[in-house]
């Protein structure tokens, strides 16, 4: 090979040295943050000016998924003038200019998991993909050191088992998905039309009594759907979840998809084992639990049967309606059966057809599982369920609880859909000492059963959506029903505040759910207030609660609550529960204890 001459080393002229400082200064001011682009014939630069942008567009194509595009969604017309993990030189670009994304590309930002939340917070929220809540203490050191630099040094809990970390400037959008994906941690497709965080069992491995540790499913998944493209385009956002049959609730019936491990016995044509028996079509805000299909998967099969359902909901689902859109609504076109059919057109493996009531009984879950302290697997341990208060934690308090973790526990950190998280690997010895440094820290592994149930929506502190300050309500609330109204319930009571009809608390989950509206009273001032529906209720306690009162001002709902809550404990039955009395109360009745509770006038 000839060797390159030998080029003299030849001064910069002024003009080029003009040029460095100038380029240097921007990526200075960008702090080190480089941009790539492309020119109009298709070179790389570094300068957002001379990019431009959708050169490899394709022709526009006739129709999408057998829908013609002249009748698609506003949403979908977005993703098929350009798809949204494609946005990379965008995001770059507008961090560079301090911008926020406009126009269409807020909702592409979505599936990067950036949220613009204006006008509730001029800033970005960002909602992380953490699988199954599996948090590992370097994992939270990471995410609260993200909290403090980007955000504004708080992080929220989820009823997804997940995080998100709030008010993140424009410049830091491009830095904070980086920093995230150092931590072995991904926001891709944590919103829009994408895949959600993936929930499981949250004591999977440790659990006492769980049929199957569901964990290496979770992983499978998890980087099936990251690495699998074509999911990042569904009709609307699906949500999947593992019951492993464990003391606390996945939540599992509230998913699009769901795999609940059950235990088949001898006796029957199939091998004794562990199944997952396969529900779908649960979307509590549009009131459906998810339902039995009648088939069940052996443990290796979940992964390969869920990937073939989510395809058959993506080329099926209605792209033209988006209140139409979720996957309940293609199975009340077709019918589980058929659907159940184009699944195994896609499966080179049988689904097995079961009868659920022929599974052997599944193990109970322990309401209020979720706080407190609680043996586990190996004996002698135990982990330590923390009360988080509607799912609020200060960075601070993030980092000393991955220390703790690391102190007393496994180093490892789990979420649960109540927005609380746990700490497992606890020896008996270190159970004194964890909780001191729990109270000192201003959290607790105790709660009162009101507080243990509480579940509130970010609220319109920081969701554009929300009509409510649900957060700072849920806990006002609460201080009002224990210490002004006396009210001590000898059984655990889940309260859920959601601020909008998108239903992000399951508000029709819980035993009182409370739904954000906009109230106008009798002087013609608009108020937040809520609608009021009870008896709801999750798994073996399934049901949607039943709606008896609209539009209440807020500060009305504590004082109605109050008297709501004083009445079933003077006239419910031997050890019944607060949905089971509302459920044995006819309409008129509900309606009744509500009237006689409200005040005789409207302010």
């Amino acid at each position: 090979m000839q060797a390159m001459p030998h080029m003299p080393d030849l001064p910069f002229s002024e003009e080029q040295k003009q040029y460095l400082q100038g380029f240097m200064a921007g990526v200075l001011q960008r702090g080190g943050l480089t941009f790539v682009g492309q020119t109009a014939d298709g070179r790389l630069t570094h300068e957002p000016e001379q990019a431009v942008r959708d050169l490899a567009t394709p022709p526009p194509a006739e129709t999408l998924y057998g829908t013609p595009v002249d009748r698609l969604c506003k949403q979908e017309r977005i993703k098929l003038a350009q798809h949204p993990l494609d946005i990379w030189d965008r995001v770059l670009e507008n961090a560079a200019a301090g911008r926020f994304p406009e126009g269409d590309d807020v909702f592409r930002y979505k599936a990067l998991g950036l949220f613009y939340v204006a006008p509730a917070q001029n800033a970005f929220m960002l909602r992380c993909r953490i699988a199954g809540g599996f948090l590992s203490s370097r994992q939270a050191h990471g995410l609260a050191d993200l909290a403090e630099r980007y955000g504004a040094g708080y992080l929220d809990l989820t009823t997804r088992a997940n995080i998100q970390i709030r008010e993140i400037g424009a410049r830091d959008a491009a830095n904070v998905l980086m920093a995230l994906a150092d931590l072995g941690l991904t926001s891709r497709g944590a919103g829009a039309d994408n895949i959600r965080n993936i929930t499981a069992t949250p004591t999977t491995g440790f659990d006492l009594q769980e049929l199957y540790d569901v964990r290496p499913l979770v992983r499978s998944l998890y980087y099936y759907i990251l690495h699998s493209r074509d999911l990042y385009n569904l009709p609307r956002k699906f949500n999947v979840a593992f019951d492993s049959g464990g003391v606390i609730t996945a939540a599992a019936d509230t998913n699009d998809l769901a795999f609940v491990a059950v235990r088949v016995e001898e006796g029957h044509d199939v091998p004794p084992g562990v199944y997952f028996r396969i529900e779908l079509g649960g979307i509590t805000g549009h009131g459906s639990f998810a339902q039995d299909t009648g088939f069940m998967v052996p443990p290796e099969a979940c992964i390969a049967t869920a990937a073939a359902i989510i395809r058959v909901y993506l080329e099926h689902g209605d792209r033209t309606n988006r209140k139409k859109a979720r996957l309940k609504y293609l199975l009340e076109r077709w019918g589980v059966e058929r659907f159940m059919e184009a699944v195994q057109e896609r499966l080179a493996f049988p689904l097995i057809r079961f009868p659920r009531a022929s599974c052997a009984p599944r193990p109970p879950r322990i309401p209020g599982a979720h706080i407190g302290i609680h043996p586990q697997r190996p004996e002698g341990h135990y982990y330590v369920g923390i009360d988080v208060p509607v799912g609020r934690l200060q960075a601070s308090q993030l980092h000393a609880l991955a220390d703790l973790a690391e102190r007393y526990g496994t180093g490892e950190l789990r979420l649960t859909v109540f927005q609380n998280l746990l700490i497992p690997g606890v020896a008996e010895e270190n159970l004194e000492p964890l909780c001191a440094a729990l109270r000192q820290l201003g959290l607790s592994p105790e709660s009162t059963s009101l507080r243990q149930g509480l579940v509130a929506c970010t609220g319109n502190a920081g969701c554009p959506y929300a009509r409510t300050n649900t957060k700072a309500h849920a806990l006002a609330l609460v201080r009002y029903l224990e210490e002004e109204a006396g009210i001590d319930i000898d059984q655990p009571l889940n309260i859920h505040l959601t601020g909008c009809p998108h239903s992000c608390a399951q508000h029709y989950c819980g035993d009182i759910g409370l739904l954000g509206v906009k109230v106008k009273t009798s002087a013609g001032e608009t108020v937040e207030g809520y609608d009021i529906v009870l008896g709801g209720g999750l798994e073996a306690d399934q049901g949607l609660a039943r709606v008896v009162a609209r539009g209440v001002p807020f500060e009305e709902v504590p004082p109605l609550l109050a008297h709501l809550l004083h009445t079933y404990l003077q006239q419910r039955q031997e050890n019944e529960s607060f949905a089971a009395f509302t459920r044995r109360l006819d309409p008129a009745a509900l309606e009744a204890l509500i009237t006689d509770s409200k005040p005789s006038q409207t302010p």
